[in-house]
């Protein structure tokens, strides 16, 4: 296991609170230290010209003498670390990455609107953080699910089949056998098959639907086998449908224990870092927990 921490984001928030007990758990199976940090951010960031009476000392920090009190009396708690931190959360939270295995934080935090599903934070820090990215979403998601699931604890993981991400699956993979859960494996194709016969007119192509799943399905299960044979300890699910993936994926989030996904590839044309749209989706309408793993460093 790295012996880098898992970081927490707080803020005092009901939502960064769920936040920590959820990373409190991960640092606990991953036997790390868990670092606990609150980024005050004041006036004088926003409004230059506002004085005011600055910020308090390191050691009187409100917001974590509340996580002190909250983690006092756990018994199993791993190492813990408080940090204080002066600055813009979006600005700051994301750098913290590059001296951790996991950041966690909650989808909102004190500021912003209540009609938010994800905060500006936590955007922030799924689409520039080195590490994966953890949100926790508040309770009371209603998602619509078809994939079939058996009882248990499970790790969902989106998987394309014709640009599979192996740094994602092994993320997965890796969460699945921490926790002793099922890894379900979505994977969704296009249908129906469309071409341009002329501009401004699309036609069906005349291909059997059974016939692409089964080749969506071949292509999977051949990615998957190495990983499979790496990790013999996990129970795995491939559900291959047709349609959105992002829909499958929300779907899936029910009752799952975390939904696992990519964050994108710079391309040549947008070469700043950025998530695709299903990602962003699942992060906004997920029932359960989302890790946002980030690529290679020489594919970020």
């Amino acid at each position: 296991m790295s012996t880098l921490p898992v970081i927490a984001a707080v803020d005092g928030s009901d939502d960064s609170l769920r936040a920590l007990d959820w990373a409190l758990d991960a640092a606990r199976r991953r036997r790390a230290p868990l670092r606990v940090v609150h980024v005050r951010q004041y006036a004088a960031w926003a409004q230059p010209d506002v004085l005011t009476a600055g910020p308090p000392e390191p050691d009187q920090d409100s917001v974590l003498d509340q996580v002190r009190t909250r983690v006092a009396e756990i018994a199993d708690r791993p190492a813990m670390e408080y940090l204080a931190l002066e600055g813009a959360p979006p600005a700051l939270l994301p750098e913290l990455g590059s001296t951790a295995q996991l950041l966690v934080l909650g989808s909102r935090g004190r500021g912003g609107f209540a009609s938010l599903l994800l905060g500006s934070n936590g955007m922030a820090a799924a689409r520039d953080a080195e590490c994966p990215v953890v949100v926790v979403p508040r309770p009371g998601r209603e998602v619509d699910s078809e994939a079939p699931a058996e009882p248990g604890p499970r790790v969902v993981v989106g998987l394309q089949a014709d640009s599979p991400d192996e740094t994602t699956l092994a993320f997965a993979f890796t969460e699945a056998a921490l926790r002793g859960a099922r890894l379900q494996v979505v994977t969704a194709y296009q249908w129906p098959l469309q071409s341009w016969a002329m501009p401004g007119e699309l036609v069906p192509v005349m291909i059997d639907q059974d016939a692409v799943e089964s080749e969506t399905r071949t292509l999977a299960e051949g990615f998957l086998a190495p990983l499979r044979k790496r990790h013999a300890d996990v129970r795995l699910d491939l559900y291959v449908a047709p349609g959105d993936a992002a829909g499958h994926l929300v779907g899936a989030s029910k009752d799952a224990e975390l939904v696992v996904v990519g964050r994108h590839r710079r391309r040549l044309l947008a070469p700043a870092r950025m998530m695709g749209s299903v990602t962003q989706a699942v992060l906004l309408h997920a029932a359960s927990p989302v890790a946002v793993v980030p690529p290679e460093p020489g594919n970020a």
